[in-house]
């Protein structure tokens, strides 16, 4: 026996009828129209396990296998924003994330490459974080002469950032200290060890390792003050993209009581190249727009994602499929 259904009035119908054109318009402002998602293999180099970039490109590609889901991406850990550069620029890495400094240095170090990276969007900023023990008699960048003091993994951001802190501050990072090669997946490890004296980092905030730190182990952040910013702005052009300003007093609140800490920041660019499928890069350009709030719930670094300032990549022009992406929700 068939079911006999009961007729649909005309006002359901027309709000089912307007429903189907919300609905529509919202898939247009996310989707490009009439396209089908691209698909293929892309690899996207992060950070260390315990930074910002890798906890940010892990749950970005949930978001792209969403949106795009015939689309594989590899991650793979690395370094720093230095071995990242380095690995887009040769074709190990189609995509990743590095601060502005440490990208004008690569183009600096190599002039080919200026013709084959490209910009996808500016992120989010990093800021620099030196931390020592509660106790510590460190009070400024200077009173690290003497001391162990772990600079960062070799070809990452934070050996770059740090050298130049240091000198800065008329401190000689091959002389005047100790300096051991620890990322943020082991540093805090050896501070709460006493194994090392200070540790520099820079991220974005809050940094998991150091969350994990603070609970159990009492810290402090060193200042590092606008004049010794203005300084490093003296040694080359990379320092340029150094600006001071000041940590913000909620990034690690059991730590920073209420107080801000003077220091310094410098974006984030997402990187490719210029070879790498324009319509595959418009796309993914519109799912890190359009996933700042569900990222950002979990990245709080993520929440500073803006279409408004995410065009400004300097030093790297726009790559064509982000540009594209612009225009198309440009008001």
């Amino acid at each position: 026996m068939s079911k006999v259904f009961p007729p649909v009035g005309r006002r359901r119908a027309a709000q089912g009828a307007a429903a189907a054109v919300v609905l529509g318009l919202l898939l247009w402002w996310l989707l490009p129209l009439g396209e089908d998602p691209p698909s293929g293999t892309i690899t996207f180099s992060t950070g260390t396990t315990s930074g910002v970039y890798h906890e940010y490109g892990s749950r970005l590609r949930t978001e792209l296998a969403e949106d795009m889901p015939g689309l594989d991406v590899n991650l793979t850990t690395s370094n720093g924003s230095q071995e990242n550069v380095a690995r887009v620029a040769t074709g190990q890495a189609d995509f990743t994330i590095a601060a502005a400094d440490a990208v004008e240095t690569y183009e600096r170090e190599h002039r080919d490459a200026v013709a084959r990276l490209r910009g996808v969007a500016r992120l989010y900023d990093d800021y620099v974080q030196l931390v020592v023990p509660r106790d510590s008699d460190v009070r400024t960048v200077a009173d690290l002469k003497g001391r162990t003091v772990a600079t960062g993994l070799p070809r990452s951001g934070v050996r770059l950032i740090a050298e130049r802190v240091l000198r800065a501050a008329g401190v000689d990072p091959a002389k005047d200290i100790r300096a051991v090669s620890e990322g943020i997946d082991t540093g805090p490890e050896r501070l709460k060890q006493r194994k090392i004296d200070a540790f520099f980092w820079s991220g974005g905030v809050p940094t998991a390792g150091l969350e994990r730190l603070a609970d159990g182990f009492t810290f402090r952040f060193v200042p590092i003050d606008a004049a010794l910013v203005a300084k490093m702005h003296e040694q080359d052009d990379a320092t340029g993209y150094y600006r001071a300003t000041n940590m913000p007093e909620s990034a690690y609140p059991i730590i920073q009581n209420g107080s801000t800490v003077p220091t310094i920041a410098v974006s984030n660019l997402l990187v490719t190249r210029t070879d790498v499928d324009p319509r595959l890069t418009e796309w993914l350009t519109r799912t890190v727009i359009k996933s700042r709030d569900g990222i950002g719930r979990h990245v709080h670094s993520a929440q500073l994602v803006d279409l408004r300032t995410a065009i400004y990549t300097d030093p790297l022009p726009l790559h064509e499929g982000a540009r594209r992406y612009y225009r198309s929700v440009k008001p």
